[in-house]
């Protein structure tokens, strides 16, 4: 079964920390684009940051701002997103995702219509972030 299962959400005080996991499966891990996006209520669905897992290739967007890495371990078929200097406007429901194909080269859109379904292809059930001040 092709899936992505998400882990490691929470709630967190401002400048805390927090680890999201993302088990893949079903595909070719290894020679993918996976990713993180993540929407607040209210909010578009926005990029936060990709990773080729073929040449370990990162993305992070512009409110990332050095706080957030995103790592893999191909022998788990995980990618994780360590996430640093948490701050209230990071709080928004996580989602992974992953290019099986690397139809998009990893040049993944910023801002999709949806989290959670259609592109880039799959996606993880979700985990919340919350960031209390």
């Amino acid at each position: 079964e092709v899936q992505l299962v998400e882990s490691g959400g929470g709630s967190v005080q401002a400048g805390g920390s927090l680890t999201l996991s993302c088990t893949a499966s079903g595909f070719t891990f290894d020679d993918s684009d996976m990713g993180w996006y993540r929407q607040a209520p209210g909010n578009e669905c926005e990029l936060v940051s990709t990773i080729s897992t073929s040449d370990g290739d990162t993305y992070y967007a512009d409110f990332v701002n050095g706080r957030f890495t995103i790592s893999q371990d191909n022998g788990k078929q995980t990618v994780y997103l360590r996430m640093n200097n948490l701050k209230p406007e990071d709080t928004a429901e996580y989602y992974c995702a992953a290019d099986s194909f690397r139809m998009y080269g990893g040049g993944w859109k910023t801002v999709v219509d949806i989290c959670g379904r259609g592109y880039p292809g799959l996606w993880g059930q979700g985990t919340l972030v919350t960031v209390s001040p």
